[in-house]
């Protein structure tokens, strides 16, 4: 098979969908496929050198209501477009967060190969009003028009799109690579030895850092020496150091963007890992790597994090606007040796379920059924 993936972010942003989007090549290109990714290019920095790559139209900032950080992407050029589809001829063009402006719906619009969407992200309920669902919502439905067929990376992902049409969603998660997170020997720490508490993630609203550094603040009553390590950089960096200062907070460390091979030494040397993410979550990927790593985990109450913390991993679930709870909840999963050896114990089994090569099968599969079941339905119109 000859397979477009198309990405609609940045290429320079490295994320949850990017990772997926670059596994998926890898994956697919080792099971015989020839593989190209679709993305724009930065408007104002040069694209890293990723093989395999087509940039097409330009990609800039977007800052949403619902505090995040996006980006919105087009081409002003459709000859371009369509000679970059008759060259190509893909039998599969799989989007992914197809509803992202505006270039999954300029490719869409005249794609002839079969046209696969994965549906990301959670929509959050709290910003879709009258008025905006009255705007939104033609656009949407446009965008599925074009579509043959549909997935998911949870229910969550589903909600919103399941809506809006009566077609089925296939749910495929998202996954990591198990080969690259994987937990070191760790020197044995004395029993009195301060604990490192770990939040790796971008620094905006939804992502509730907020409510950990209050939670931190009331952990640190009992355990003044244990030290809050914050990872990753947004537009509420700032307001969050500012946050730190004011709640005197000197165990904090604010450490901006670290490279691959340095996330996986703070995971080898947390004892806990954090992400009290509010809302706008569908998967948690994070959560993954945390499981991938055998570092205990402490996951916001979210319907994405829901999804994926089932059974034992219930235990990780927190609302983290109650700080009194929150900061309970933070001190249990970091001092109770039984309780996590219970949650590390489950982690091992559950995360195997996710590995990326599993999930390239799953996409692989679903690639094919969708081939055979689109050349049936051409050759029955053809009759």
């Amino acid at each position: 098979m000859k397979i477009g993936l198309v990405c609609p972010y940045n290429i320079n942003r490295y994320g949850g969908v990017l990772e997926v989007i670059l596994a998926l090549k890898d994956g697919l290109i080792d099971c015989g496929h020839e593989v190209k990714i679709i993305t724009p290019k930065p408007r104002k920095e040069e694209p890293k050198t990723v093989k395999d790559i087509i940039f097409l139209g330009t990609s800039t900032d977007f800052r949403s209501p619902a505090a995040t950080t996006t980006q919105v992407s087009s081409s002003d050029d459709i000859d371009k477009i369509d000679a970059l589809l008759e060259q190509e001829k893909f039998d599969i063009l799989h989007f992914h967060e197809p509803w992202s402006p505006l270039l999954s719906r300029q490719l869409l619009q005249r794609s002839t190969a079969v046209n696969i969407a994965t549906f990301h992200s959670k929509i959050p309920e709290a910003f879709m009003t009258r008025t905006v669902i009255k705007v939104v919502n033609p656009y949407l439905k446009s965008v599925l028009s074009y579509i043959d067929e549909l997935t998911a990376v949870s229910a969550s992902g589903a909600d919103y799109v399941s809506s809006l049409t009566d077609e089925p969603i296939t749910i495929i998660p998202n996954g990591i690579d198990l080969t690259k997170y994987k937990p070191s020997k760790k020197m044995a720490k004395p029993e009195n030895a301060p604990k490192t508490i770990l939040y790796i993630g971008r620094l905006e609203g939804r992502k509730g850092i907020k409510y950990l550094l209050r939670a931190f603040k009331v952990y640190c009553i009992n355990h003044p020496e244990d030290q809050l390590i914050i990872v990753g950089d947004g537009p509420d960096r700032e307001k969050l150091k500012l946050l730190s200062e004011d709640l005197e907070l000197n165990n904090v460390s604010f450490l901006g963007f670290v490279s691959e091979e340095r996330k996986l030494e703070l995971f080898n040397q947390a004892d806990l890992f954090v992400s009290p993410a509010l809302f706008g979550e569908s998967f948690g990927i994070v959560l993954l790597e945390a499981m991938a790593m055998n570092v205990v985990t402490v996951a916001g109450s979210n319907s994405g994090y829901n999804d994926l913390m089932k059974g034992t991993g219930a235990l990780s679930i927190v609302n983290a606007e109650d700080t009194e709870e929150f900061s309970r909840r933070l001190e249990l999963l970091t001092y109770n040796e039984e309780l996590r050896r219970v949650w590390q114990k489950w982690a091992k089994a559950y995360v195997k379920q996710f590995d990326y090569s599993k999930i390239v099968k799953q996409y692989e599969e679903f690639y094919q059924q969708a081939l055979v079941k689109h050349h049936d339905k051409h050759k029955q119109a053809v009759a």
